[in-house]
């Protein structure tokens, strides 16, 4: 699809969240010919959608809680996000120690048995049981491991490039805007919008989305004559990121006696990631942070099963995000169902509200098709869903040893590790940046560890970057490699090139 623009204020459909379900439903709706218009009150996947454990994956714990449809969805999307995203997705193959307080080994293969066979399986290996090796980071006395494929993905990178998708196919995008009122004007919504400049603006539609996370209660409160329930738990998950904990490229999945999950994943070359945890949380979602508590939990358990031990000066950054979960009686916090449901109202003479409660990243182009297929009823004209076959930006290539290849070939003097890093990251993308330089001085200043001028400049005009936070941690992950001196100049530039 080729880019358009829109500029109205008149819109079929007016998605509310720039996180990976809003963003996601924003390019399905604007791909069908919709007009759209995605809204986000800060930056896209500036919260939720950026604090994941970063997998693509089908919840092998969700087994446990006989949630197999849900199990089912997200192996099949699995392969469809692959095959769409192969720059910012890939395979990762997982480790699950067995320990006593565990369900016997038999069991455990069973459930990978599943695993492996509730969809059908092009690209990811199957489940296997395998014995220590002399290398194992792991203490001595765990003898045996379980070995599955799931996948890793660069999740705020996946919203950013959704909100691409959504804009070649036509879709208007406004970061740094809150909607702050909205009301029903006979068949339409009366929309108003404040911009991060105090900026005052209306826009109509026939269909608003409230894919808001976990303020989308919030969003209801300011929509006049809409009653609602709260029917949404607000669960706190936080990661610690150390470095590297072990060399090689596999991640470990830990059990703890409470039952909860932790993962360890290899992250960005020289770090490991951990976490998450599961904590209810009441307050600001923006305020979120991770606890001491959490920290050591996190400590503890790693330690409690690799011989390299880390403590709290290990500790390089950490993050925590809020994950809206559909409410459920009498469940813990790690219980609850990562499921999504829609609540749609309206019909042919009114306006229309779809509001979107829960998901997760790995069924999030399902969550978006089909909260499009419950529109489409009132738009007539409307195409079929398309987003199943068709790469998102960046994806259009072969393999990834082929577009390094490639890369090499027209810009020879391009360091190695920019070339890795670039292909990753922006998969096609950074052609766009790369183009009509002719040596490594062209690409301008270097603001530290190969974070260069013409990569901040496209960032900021085509990936709606207007921070230091937004480059450092969501477009890149930077912020592990800039010191505090690098940064102060980087965030100089920024605020100099937006006056």
């Amino acid at each position: 699809m080729g880019e358009k623009a829109i500029n109205t204020s008149e819109f079929d459909v007016v998605v509310v969240g720039g996180g990976i379900n809003g963003a996601g439903i924003a390019a399905d709706a604007a791909g069908r010919g919709l007009t759209v218009l995605l809204c986000e009150k800060s930056d896209l996947g500036g919260a939720t959608s950026s604090s994941s454990s970063k997998l693509i994956h089908g919840g092998l714990r969700y087994l446990e809680h006989y949630e197999f449809g849900l199990v089912r969805e997200s192996l099949g999307e699995r392969e469809v996000l692959l095959a769409k995203a192969p720059h910012i997705i890939w395979p990762l193959r997982f480790r699950l120690p067995h320990q006593p307080h565990l369900r016997p080994a038999w069991m455990i293969r069973l459930g990978l048995y599943l695993y492996d066979h509730l969809a059908k399986r092009k690209v990811f290996s199957g489940s296997h049981k395998i014995s220590r090796s002399a290398n194992s980071p792991l203490v001595e006395d765990i003898t045996t491991c379980f070995e599955y494929s799931d996948g890793w993905v660069d999740d705020a990178r996946l919203v950013i490039l959704n909100a691409l998708a959504a804009k070649q196919a036509g879709a208007a995008v406004r970061t740094q805007t809150e909607v702050i009122e909205a009301s029903k004007n006979g068949s339409h919504w009366l929309v108003t919008l404040k911009d991060k400049n105090g900026h005052i603006s209306k826009v109509t539609t026939r269909a608003m989305v409230n894919a808001a996370g976990p303020w989308a209660i919030n969003l209801l409160d300011k929509i006049r004559d809409v009653p609602h329930q709260n029917a949404m738990r607000l669960v706190k998950g936080s990661h610690i990121i150390v470095k590297q904990q072990y060399p090689s490229d596999e991640a470990y999945i830990l059990q703890n006696e409470d039952g909860r999950i932790v993962f360890v994943i290899p992250f960005e070359d020289d770090f490991t990631l951990i976490g998450t945890t599961d904590e209810d949380y009441v307050g600001d979602p923006a305020q979120v942070k991770i606890s001491q508590g959490e920290k050591d939990y996190l400590i503890a358990i790693t330690n409690k099963y690799f011989k390299r031990k880390i403590s709290q000066q290990d500790i390089v950054h950490c993050y925590s995000g809020v994950r809206p979960l559909l409410e459920e009686k009498n469940a813990s916090a790690q219980e609850l169902t990562r499921d999504y449901k829609f609540q749609l109202s309206g019909d042919q003479g009114t306006a229309i509200m779809l509001n979107v409660f829960g998901g997760k990243i790995t069924t999030y182009r399902k969550l978006a098709e089909q909260a499009v297929n419950q529109l489409t009823r009132f738009f007539p004209k409307a195409q079929k869903a398309w987003t199943k076959d068709s790469c998102l930006p960046g994806g259009d290539f072969g393999t990834r040893q082929a577009l390094t290849e490639q890369i090499n070939a027209r810009y020879p003097w391009l360091p190695a590790v920019l070339v890795k890093r670039y292909v990753r990251q922006y998969g096609s993308l950074c052609e766009i940046f790369l183009a009509n330089k002719l040596v490594l001085d062209d690409m301008g200043q270097d603001f530290g560890s190969g974070l260069y001028q013409s990569e901040v400049d496209y960032l900021i005009k085509h990936e709606w970057a207007t921070t230091l936070e937004d480059i450092i941690w969501r477009r890149t992950k930077h912020g592990l490699r800039l010191d505090a001196e690098q940064q102060s100049h980087l965030q100089l530039y920024i605020k100099n090139r937006a006056a």
